[in-house]
């Protein structure tokens, strides 16, 4: 086959610096590299085509090296328009792998990228966000047959597989990687909690240091972004819907309080939520001169742009990723990467050290999935416990940890009820 006739792509001249950044995460990811290893020799997606729609970076081409390390033809496109990374995608095709994807494609485009990956009849499909499910189940019904099943990336696109599955419509198994331990405890708190602050920063160049950040929405990854603002010296107010997130915050340390009053203080302010419109006209009419508005959910829902630039009289960008809204009043606040991803979208995602437990599950339950399908049935699992604690082992081995094990005598009292 030939990757550069079926691909799309920007420029394939980009590829020489593409493969200097997958190379670099390559030597950051030993527990993906443990993983390829026992891929390359068992072969385990010997025959099968994958199809991947993830944020398409270096650590994400790295993970598509890996499946077709396991002997897989794999198909991959970006799951956001902004996260692409065109020297990368190049460099995939360069290595064999059939990419659809560029930087900023238009709406249209970034749909056709997503249907034609899923034109090549995939097998096995890793998502990020729900898109490729999605589509599967609504306009492209003719590709599911040969669907084994897969894995999602998100607590987004699990919210949409379960709301599939509750319908009784989902047709294959979907492993709900987000919710593992290797995933939300690590990923989710400090990959979110570090990525998004690089972001913010390189962005606007500005100090975090006095100034006050509003976390809207306190599960793991507001944990993060709360964690990291607070260590940068912010004050920081966190708004929930959830009574006991909210108690959690507060006995963390940070300020609770609805956003209608949040609104008035904050300097800057990060969406993570998965919801749509949490802030919204009534917080934009309240906010400080000079704020900066940046979401890190999967979707650009959670700041109401359309609200935004209907209070505005007028708009520019002032920088790379950054727009200004000058309101009638003169205030000016500031959105970055239109409100995408802002650690993705104006940055280069979490760290690499972070996302090879996660690109591991990944691999691992796919393989999972790939064996099991016939039996799993069509609802969304877990990630079985087994491969999750099988990560975390791997990890602690390349850092050099050693830990406990139980005694026999010890795992037997641990069983018994009787003293």
């Amino acid at each position: 086959m030939n990757m550069v006739s079926e691909s799309i792509v920007k420029d394939m001249s980009l590829a020489p610096n593409g493969h200097l950044k997958i190379d670099w995460v390559k030597e950051h990811m030993p527990v993906l590299n443990r993983i390829r290893e026992r891929f390359e020799k068992e072969k385990p997606f010997a025959g099968l085509k994958v199809a991947i729609s993830l944020h398409l970076e270096a650590k994400t081409a790295y993970l598509a090296k890996v499946v077709q390390a396991g002997g897989a033809e794999v198909t991959i496109t970006g799951s956001n328009p902004l996260s692409t990374q065109d020297d990368v995608c190049a460099a995939l095709v360069e290595d064999g792998i059939r990419v659809f994807a560029r930087y900023n494609p238009s709406p249209e485009e970034y749909k056709s990228h997503l249907i034609k990956t899923l034109e090549t009849r995939p097998d096995l499909i890793i998502d990020d966000g729900g898109d490729l499910v999605s589509i599967l189940h609504s306009e492209r019904r003719d590709l599911l047959s040969q669907v084994r099943g897969g894995a999602e990336e998100t607590t987004t696109g699990i919210l949409r597989l379960k709301a599939l599955a509750k319908e009784g419509k989902l047709e294959f198994p979907m492993v709900a990687v987000n919710d593992a331990f290797c995933k939300y405890l690590f990923d989710n708190r400090y990959g979110t909690g570090q990525s998004v602050w690089d972001g913010i920063n390189r962005t606007t160049n500005l100090v975090v240091a006095g100034k006050t950040v509003v976390v809207v929405g306190y599960g793991w990854c507001g944990k993060g972004v709360a964690m990291r603002a607070k260590g940068l010296g912010a004050k920081v107010i966190v708004t929930e819907i959830d009574a006991i997130k909210a108690i959690e915050a507060y006995m963390d340390g940070f300020e609770v309080m609805p956003m209608s009053e949040a609104a008035k203080h904050g300097d800057y302010f990060v969406t993570v939520t998965g919801n749509r419109d949490v802030i919204r006209k009534e917080h934009f009419e309240v906010m400080k001169d000079g704020a900066i508005l940046s979401n890190a959910g999967h979707f650009d829902v959670e700041v109401n742009k359309v609200e935004l630039e209907a209070l505005a009289k007028s708009k520019r960008v002032v920088r790379k990723d950054i727009e200004e809204f000058v309101l009638a009043d003169g205030r000016k606040l500031y959105l970055l990467a239109e409100g995408r991803l802002v650690n993705l979208a104006a940055g280069d995602g979490h760290p690499a050290e972070i996302m090879d437990m996660t690109f591991a599950l990944q691999a691992v339950s796919l393989e999972y999935v790939s064996k099991n399908y016939q039996t799993i049935g069509k609802k969304v699992i877990n990630v079985p416990y087994e491969l999750d604690e099988a990560v975390a082992r791997y990890k602690l081995e390349a850092l050099g940890i050693g830990i406990d094990k139980l005694t026999p005598e010890q795992k037997a009292y641990l069983e018994s009820w009787a003293e």
